[in-house]
């Protein structure tokens, strides 16, 4: 489903549809911490997969994440049979480069070294070094390493791309054979639910207002944005956003479609939300940071400064504190050298006091 809004610059579009859940619960199941998910629910969900499928899934988030640039080109209505219908359609060999490359990135370069990979079904020294350097400088400020033996193994998955093509399918389908296809009738209410509010809160808020409403907190320079930005709710992706480039003037934005009162385990009664805050609150030094952030906007060096931290820990603690939705964060162009500053989400307490006297009136 695609309309769209002619009273917001950059213009508007809206998509919609659990594939992007779909790939974005993968996600999150492999990467529990950085969406505050118990790590030992997302290892039982995987110990459902047959041991093959969970090694392939595993392999693939090292090159595949959410592939949003693909899904957006799925016909409607991108549900998880298109994916694997679509994907049927693609020859094997070629299914990791349509899924893992997008325009801009990795460099023309990089990508030149794995489709050569891919087509010679080998890779020398000089290109594991090629992508050594490009892995160390994409992600230095993250503080992210990568082993030799994943870089090989990145590597050799491309070397074999035809037969990591067929796996990965059969992963995918065993996937949503074992837990995704109940997922998927779960999570269409609110994602339809979040749809519809955006698209109300579109014809009333400027942009930069309705992407800090939708993401509960981050705001967003519009230069980041093209010249048509894509709105897709997310239930997994929530409380956090993603903004990706499918194309020199387009962007799309997940933005997080699962309710405050709602958990992501299915079956959970205390919602996310108002746990992930009350840990948040439970630790000094976030107090002292959001004491700080109630004063003035501060950049995660000018709190590392005040706290006498590390600023790889203040960056840590402001994490879970976005987590939580009691911090707000504004991205600023590139070129300056604090790109985020971080303030007190307005009614963020107020918020959490309603949610845990709601939860708690419900036990009386």
């Amino acid at each position: 489903m695609n309309s769209e809004s002619t009273s917001l610059t950059p213009r508007l579009r809206w998509d919609y549809g659990t594939a992007y859940d779909f790939f974005q619960s993968l996600v999150v199941l492999h990467q529990p911490a950085r969406f505050g998910v118990r790590g030992a629910w997302t290892a039982g969900m995987r110990a459902r997969l047959s041991q093959n499928a969970r090694k392939t899934l595993e392999r693939g988030q090292m090159m595949i994440r959410t592939p949003v640039h693909w899904i957006y080109t799925l016909p409607p209505p991108k549900d998880v049979e298109t994916v694997l219908w679509s994907l049927g359609q693609i020859a094997p060999e070629r299914r990791l480069e349509i899924l893992a490359l997008r325009y801009d990135e990795p460099p023309e370069p990089v990508v030149e070294v794995l489709k050569r990979t891919a087509r010679r079904g080998d890779w020398s020294g000089e290109e594991l070094n090629v992508l050594r350097v490009y892995m160390r400088n994409r992600y230095r400020r993250h503080k992210r390493t990568f082993s030799e033996e994943t870089l090989t193994e990145i590597l050799s998955t491309w070397a074999a791309a035809d037969a990591f093509g067929e796996e990965y399918l059969a992963a995918l389908r065993n996937y949503h054979e074992a837990f995704f296809a109940e997922e998927e009738e779960r999570i269409k209410p609110a994602l339809q639910a979040a749809l519809s509010r955006a698209q109300a809160l579109a014809q009333d808020l400027p942009l930069p207002d309705l992407l800090e409403e939708l993401s509960r907190g981050v705001r967003v320079d519009q230069p980041f944005l093209g010249t048509e930005l894509v709105l897709v709710p997310s239930y997994w992706i929530t409380p956090l956003m993603l903004l990706a480039p499918i194309s020199p003037s387009q962007r799309i934005c997940m933005f997080g479609a699962r309710p405050p009162a709602d958990s992501l385990i299915p079956g959970e009664t205390v919602p996310d939300t108002l746990l992930r805050t009350l840990k948040a609150l439970s630790d000094s030094t976030r107090l002292k940071i959001l004491r700080y952030l109630a004063g003035a906007p501060m950049s995660p060096t000018e709190l590392a400064h005040a706290l006498r931290l590390r600023t790889p820990t203040v960056m840590h603690h402001l994490h879970v504190l976005r987590l939580a939705g009691l911090v707000q964060v504004t991205i600023a162009p590139s070129s300056e050298k604090e790109r985020k500053r971080y303030a007190l989400r307005p009614h963020a307490t107020a918020e959490m006091s309603h949610m845990l006297s709601t939860y708690l009136e419900k036990g009386k």
